[in-house]
């Protein structure tokens, strides 16, 4: 049974009335009017008014107070004092008007303790006072205010001073900001109001002096990329709007200007701009409430306008009930408004969850099993769900939720939501006021303890608790250190002691972090919750798709299931797509298979969707984007080696490669197990999994959302580059015994030579190094075509970088010659065998190992073209210096033996070759092992000169 609401009785007239709202925007009267506890208009005729009054009014109730809503024809303080004059001639009992509305805000205020305090989009600014900063004299160099006394506003009256002076206070924010939210909560379920949150991506402050790009356009738009100023409370997570008091500028003109805003807020002391509370301030003692849509610069769009009316609009209910019945009204309405007794509720079971039963809801059978085996009641087990976030968790909870109150109709369902402190608190607020739960309107009373020892009294009968969202292992669980240094006020944010626990009750916990839900379950019974199979997903899209004429076949919608990875969040987000643009699923396929950047697009498509707090993001980009934001809070070295892993191919990441970043951090006295349990947290949050091998592999599509996030926290670049830093140092020389590596780390290496990014001398270094050793290991792999692409790259990077003549040039430029030799392109590589010889010899010395490398390379296309006198004699000059330089059983030696004795075997010295082949074996056996490719080669090739 619902808690009776005390309405004032029908006016008789209006001089009845004592509040006016005005509103100069039809969505600012919507969200008014959808809070208006009765509307009297529905009861009888329209009051009359005044003659000549053109004004249009909604008459009703909100809480005990008469209300009066005067719709403006338009914006401006000319149409408000014009709006304010004629409602005064109509109403002229009036003793409050508030303006309701949008408005723009300064991004950062010093409060009277002269803290910083910032304001977020869809906060709310109530007025201490309005200053009229566009009346003045424009003179040809400047612009002169006009602030003596008789031009300026007065300052509110008495009365409204004091309440405001009241709500300023610790108790009076904390009440007036809780009932506030509820009143949002009751817009939000108004589909028509849209009022939902819009989502921090879409909260973005540039700096002041970087302007918009495109008049008409939105930043997305047109492409605005300027630096972005942090924004502390969108990092913790902190969506709640506050509300803030200071003085209101206001003006017919729009500020668009994010310099001109810092200026005038400087001078005046100003949090806010507006454009209609100046015109009515003179009219009616006045407040002027309002939500910000914007940060008064020339970045305006009107994405935050919807949900700021809504914020203004709860605000001003929960304002109006600390605002006292005016002693003005005649004596029989103030004894009519005397409070009634107060019926009592029911004593349970109770029903407390905030989302009706989702229709759409399919599968996942075996784990509503679970989990009814797990909590069944009477119980006192504790269990969590967890997974990735957008797999459908708080789907599963809610419908079990559902589930149980068909079956267990003496069991109370209570739904808390554990995003943050404030909402934890809230809902534990809900509970208390809807079971009326004894002490709970006391002030002094604290209503987490209160609703937890209320829940544990035994004759409180069975119940179930779904805490939903608890990703923040911290918020329920502080770590030691913090604990010993905390002050009293900072602990009681650890929400883990106040979790109720008894023999009659359970708790269901949702979560993306495994380690949160694992410390709320008291570390057993954890249900990990994965993608979907082909079935369910295909269900899902039937469910979530309208009846078509045409209906898609299951190979369709299979491909469209696998291109979304099975993600229930992915694939309803798919298609409230698909619906929205009348498409076909094929024409959605192909969307996602044109590029990652589409995918990336597809993803961040805001859609609604029945059991989803609204505070959640609305689209699975921002969903695992909040995800990152609480890995980065909690561990930031955890959140750089996952950035860092968004740059490498997406299976089997060697662990080895955080390793070398690591060492590159200077992460002294890193260990192991430290590194181990920050790798923890990235699996906790299902980002990553166990490989094998010593190996990692990250989301598909994961990988791709975390690119956005790093491009948006303008980090792409730095870690595209540590991701190639790392690759060049680990990957290593195409020798034969490290072609198992070498062929683990190629996707990896890649995936990283993909980017495009600007890089430092020392990364293009490192670039031409890699491109090297992926070269030198294709073409011992016979894979000519990529090594000589590789190859040319690494020949031109280091021409850049080091020079022509140096020896890491050099190099490049021999093993492009031996590619050209491979292919048979003969010419190429001896121009170019020629040009490294002569280089080596001028830079090196005619006995320097490289030269030799060079004379050998240069023998071998003589011997390829059939030069064997020219081949002979390099051969032989070669090795009697190698066996000189390096020694006679040096794999470089041994090469040059190779190589001279199929010379002598071709120009028909038959004996000698066979010797020096023999004596060639009989090394490499003992310098390399017999299964060596170089011996296994010598050995196949004595075979077949013995006819063997």
């Amino acid at each position: 049974m619902a808690e009776i609401k005390h309405l004032p009785p029908r006016p008789a007239s209006t001089g009845d009335f004592g509040i006016a709202i005005i509103c100069a925007l039809t969505l600012e009267a919507d969200a008014v009017v959808a809070l208006f506890d009765h509307h009297w208009d529905d009861d009888g005729p329209p009051y009359d008014k005044a003659p000549c009054d053109p004004n249009a009014y909604s008459a009703g109730a909100i809480g005990r107070h008469n209300v009066i809503l005067a719709h403006m024809p338009g914006m401006g303080k000319a149409n408000g004092a014009a709006v304010a004059a004629n409602c005064r001639s109509s109403f002229p009992n009036i003793k409050l008007a508030i303006v309701v509305g949008v408005c723009g805000v300064v991004p950062c205020y010093r409060d009277d303790s002269h803290d910083d305090v910032e304001i977020v989009l869809g906060d709310v600014i109530v007025s201490s006072g309005v200053v009229q900063y566009d009346l003045g004299r424009r003179l040809p160099d400047q612009f002169v205010q006009k602030d003596t006394l008789l031009d300026s506003l007065g300052r509110p009256n008495d009365e409204i001073r004091s309440l405001l002076a009241k709500l300023r206070g610790i108790r009076g924010r904390k009440t007036l900001r809780q009932k506030m939210v509820g009143y949002l909560n009751t817009l939000r379920t108004e589909p028509e109001l849209a009022a939902g949150y819009p989502g921090t991506a879409n909260d973005r402050l540039f700096e002041a002096a970087y302007r918009h790009r495109g008049d008409g356009m939105s930043c997305d738009e047109c492409g605005c990329d300027g630096p972005l100023v942090p924004r502390t409370r969108l990092e913790q997570g902190n969506l709640q709007p506050t509300v803030h008091f200071g003085l209101i500028a206001s003006g017919d003109t729009v500020m668009k200007s994010g310099e001109d805003r810092d200026r005038i807020a400087q001078e005046k002391r100003i949090v806010a701009f507006e454009m209609e509370g100046a015109g009515v301030w003179d009219t009616f003692p006045c407040v002027v409430i309002k939500g910000a849509c914007d940060y008064a610069d020339s970045h305006k769009s009107k994405g935050w306008q919807r949900y700021a009316a809504a914020t203004a609009a709860a605000c001003i209910k929960a304002f109006l009930h600390h605002w006292g019945p005016s002693s003005g009204l005649p004596e029989r309405v103030l004894i009519l408004l005397a409070p009634q007794p107060v019926m009592e509720l029911s004593a349970g079971p109770w029903f407390l969850v905030p989302y009706p039963r989702n229709n759409t809801f399919v599968g996942r059978i075996s784990i509503l099993q679970k989990l009814q085996q797990l909590l069944k009641p009477p119980s006192q087990a504790r269990t969590s769900l967890f997974g990735l976030g957008g797999a459908g968790k708080t789907q599963i909870a809610l419908e079990y939720a559902y589930v149980i109150r068909e079956t267990c109709m003496d069991l109370s369902v209570f739904w808390v939501h554990g995003s943050n402190a404030e909402r934890f608190e809230q809902s534990y607020t809900s509970i208390a006021l809807e079971c009326r739960i004894p002490g709970y309107s006391d002030p002094k009373v604290q209503v987490l303890p209160l609703v937890k020892t209320w829940l544990e009294r035994q004759n409180r009968g069975p119940w179930l608790m779904v805490i939903d969202n608890a990703d923040d292992t911290e918020l329920f669980f502080p770590p030691d250190q913090e604990k010993k240094t905390a002050s009293s006020g900072a602990q009681e944010k650890s929400l883990g002691q106040y979790v109720p626990e008894c023999a009659h009750g359970s708790i269901l916990v949702t979560s993306r972090n495994k380690q949160a839900g694992q410390k709320l379950a008291k570390g057993t019974r954890l249900i990990e919750v994965n993608k979907m199979d082909d079935a369910e997903a295909i269900r899902l899209l039937r469910a979530s798709l309208e009846d078509r004429d045409n209906a898609p076949g299951d190979e369709e919608l299979l491909t469209l299931a696998r291109r979304l990875e099975h993600l229930p969040l992915a694939l309803v987000q798919a298609a409230a797509f698909i619906e929205a643009n009348t498409m076909a699923i094929g024409g959605y396929i192909h969307l996602l298979e044109k590029s990652d950047q589409d995918q990336v697009d597809l993803l961040s498509e805001e859609f609604e969707t029945v059991g989803r707090d609204s505070e959640a993001p609305r689209a699975v980009a921002e969903t695992w984007i909040l995800s990152f934001l609480q890995i980065q809070r909690q561990n930031p070295f955890a959140s750089e080696l996952f950035s860092l892993m968004s740059f490498f191919d997406r299976q089997a990441i060697p662990i080895v490669f955080l390793e070398y970043y690591t060492e590159q951090q200077d992460q002294e006295g890193y260990r192991e197990i430290q590194l181990q349990k920050t790798l923890g947290i990235l699996k906790a949050f299902s980002f990553v999994t166990e490989g094998q091998e010593q190996s990692l592999d990250i989301h598909r599509l994961v990988q791709l959302i975390s690119r956005k996030w790093l491009a948006r926290e303008k980090k792409l670049e730095y870690f595209a580059n540590q991701a190639l830093l790392v690759i060049s140092q680990a990957y290593p020389v195409g020798a034969y015994e490290n072609w198992i590596t070498c062929s683990k780390y190629l996707p990896h290496a890649y995936q990283v030579l993909k980017l495009e990014m600007a890089a430092s001398k020392d990364e293009k270094i490192g670039k031409g190094f890699l491109l090297h050793n992926m070269a030198l290991y294709l073409l011992h792999q016979g894979q000519w075509n990529d090594a000589e692409r590789l190859q040319l790259e690494a020949v031109e990077l280091r021409m850049e970088i080091l020079g022509a003549d140096h020896p890491s040039t050099l190099t490049s430029m021999a093993n492009l010659a031996s590619t050209y030799r491979n292919q048979g392109r003969w010419e190429e590589a001896e121009k170019l065998d020629v040009q490294v010889m002569e280089t080596s010899k001028a830079k090196l010395g005619a006995d320097h190992p490289s030269t030799l490398t060079s004379m050998a390379n240069l023998a071998s296309t003589f011997w390829n073209q059939g030069r064997w006198e020219e081949a002979e004699k390099l051969f032989v000059q070669v090795m009697e210096t190698r066996k000189a330089k390096l020694g006679a059983d040096h794999p470089d030696t041994l090469t040059s033996m190779n190589n001279l004795a199929h010379t002598w075997k071709n120009m028909g010295k038959d004996s000698t070759a066979t010797d020096l082949m023999l004596e060639c074996i009989r090394l490499q056996q003992l310098k390399l092992g017999l299964n060596h490719p170089d011996t296994q080669s010598s050995i196949c090739s004595l075979d077949k000169w013995s006819g063997n």
